[in-house]
């Protein structure tokens, strides 16, 4: 009697209550982590369904009318900017504009080809890789001269320099946020975009007055033009193998995107107290990147993921348009567009040199 009296005062309980407590725990657990999704989806998903409905009327429209996905997302967005007030819809609005836009950067790993881009040859991928930091460098440079803020003329730069909007989204996610407003991403994107557009129009009639070949163009074309989708359009106006060109080229520019997001992470390391720190989508993007070329995956799997993160990039562009208000993007917006119109004749005037004497 007087052993289970001083068994019971040291705390000791039968193996059995322990097992029943152990099997409680991850219930509770689990629980708590439903409940927690649930409140922040009660507070996150009027904004986000918003945001992916714009999204959806701006392909609607730019498949209609072929026009850019992404302007028409902007633009449609600006129309709803009285929402970012709303304490209903702004959680879900910032969410889209923040973390649907990195998860965006990071699957797009998963489009590069090196099979590709292998084709084009080592003088000309060297050629690009020296377009791609020269212009880089003179974003920099250029930014400064004018008064402006070196991230501005990074942001502006990459997007001429790599891939146009995507490219932009990308470098404003590794930017702070002191370093990057959100105005001046749209202004980028809005810019680049215009550019782009016209550069499609004009540079083949341009490469052709010149007198270069078609693999010169093309390579030019590749080199030079902004957004895929434009240098398609204009690489398979001059030929077919000048669009194949192009097409690899542009690749190529891409390929070095995350290259270009380590080296802007380093430059503002001292933002992370001297330490590089990647955020984690540089890193998924850098491993969805091997992935995507190391394990061969279903190309219906493939297509599937570009679709959706075209997708999610139209949700974050739609999100930030309703983060900003048309006036005042346009008010403080110039310096922007004037940054990316001298990086695109640089970065033009250097391929130039580059197809001329680089190239047979």
């Amino acid at each position: 009697m007087g052993s289970r009296v001083s068994i019971r005062s040291t705390g000791w309980s039968p193996p059995s209550s322990r097992f029943r407590v152990a099997r409680i725990d991850p219930v509770l657990s689990c629980a708590i982590t439903i409940n927690g999704a649930t409140a922040w989806a009660s507070t996150h998903w009027r904004g986000v369904l918003i945001a992916a409905i714009i999204a959806l009327a701006a392909q609607f429209i730019a498949n209609t009318y072929g026009a850019p996905a992404m302007l028409f997302a902007l633009l449609i967005g600006m129309a709803f900017t009285f929402l970012d007030a709303e304490e209903k819809t702004a959680p879900g609005i910032a969410f889209a504009a923040r973390s649907l836009l990195r998860i965006g950067v990071a699957l797009l790993g998963l489009q590069l080809t090196f099979a590709d881009i292998s084709q084009l040859g080592a003088l000309a991928m060297i050629g690009v890789a020296a377009l791609l930091a020269t212009t880089l460098a003179f974003g920099a440079l250029s930014a400064r001269l004018a008064g402006a803020p070196v991230a501005l003329g990074l942001l502006t730069g990459g997007s001429v320099a790599i891939c146009g909007a995507s490219a932009a989204l990308a470098i404003s996610a590794i930017l702070v946020p002191r370093h990057a407003a959100e105005k001046d991403v749209l202004v980028t994107v809005v810019g680049v975009t215009a550019f782009s557009t016209i550069a499609m129009i004009l540079y083949p009639v341009i490469f052709a007055s010149l007198g270069f070949s078609e693999i010169q163009s093309g390579y030019l074309v590749g080199a030079t033009i902004h957004d895929v989708a434009q240098v398609v359009g204009a690489g398979y106006s001059i030929s077919e193998d000048a669009g194949d060109i192009a097409t690899f080229t542009k690749l190529l520019r891409v390929a070095l995107l995350p290259i270009a997001l380590l080296a802007i992470a380093l430059s503002f390391r001292q933002e992370a107290g001297g330490t590089l720190r990647l955020p984690w989508f540089v890193v998924a993007f850098i491993l969805l990147m091997l992935l995507g070329n190391l394990v061969p995956l279903p190309e219906t799997l493939l297509v599937w993921i570009g679709e959706a993160t075209r997708f999610l990039f139209l949700t974050a562009i739609a999100a930030l348009g309703m983060k900003t208000s048309l006036g005042s993007l346009f008010q403080t917006g110039k310096r922007g567009i004037a940054l990316i119109a001298v990086q695109s004749l640089f970065l033009l005037g250097c391929a130039l040199v580059v197809a001329r004497y680089a190239l047979v």
